[in-house]
Order: structure tokens, then sequence, then C-alpha cells
């Protein structure tokens, strides 16, 4: 059971952090991996993402290729879970 006194995020994240990760994940979907810089950016124009996510993704660097939204976070800098499981 967890304790209702601790905070509901993990180390290393904060709630900036997961509201800019969750951002990502619904403009991105589910469809999309793998992809690199121009896919991710491609789909969310695609998608109508709101500016904010697109200049994160902008921001990606080019050449590599991501498997899922956590190594996108990772590639941005933002705080992401440790498998807990």
């Amino acid at each position: 059971m967890s304790d209702p006194h601790q905070p509901a995020t993990s180390p290393g994240t904060d709630q900036g952090d997961i509201e800019r990760r969750a951002a990502l994940a619904e403009a991105l979907g589910k469809e999309v991996w793998p992809a690199d810089r121009d896919t991710l950016i491609g789909k969310a124009q695609e998608g109508h993402a709101p500016d904010h996510v697109l200049s994160q993704l902008r921001r990606l660097p080019e050449g590599q290729e991501f498997t899922n939204v956590q190594e996108v976070a990772q590639a941005l800098g933002l705080g992401t879970e440790q498998q807990r499981f």
C-alpha cells in the first residue's frame, strides 16, 4: 500500500514535466513509433498540436530515432519516471 503522505510523482519528475510529457503523448499517439524528429513534428502538425508541443519537438536532435514518448522526454531533458515494478 502506498503512503498517502508521500508525493504522487516519482523522484526526478515534477508536475510540469509530467504535463509536458502527457501533451507530447497526446499529440503523437501510439502509431508513430519508431520515428525521428521530422516524423514526430509532422505527426504533431497533422493533429494540430499546440505550439508549445511543436516547439519542444523542434528542440529534438536531428538524425536520432525515438521508440516512445519516454525517449523523447529524456532527449528534451524532462524528468522521467523510473520503472517501478
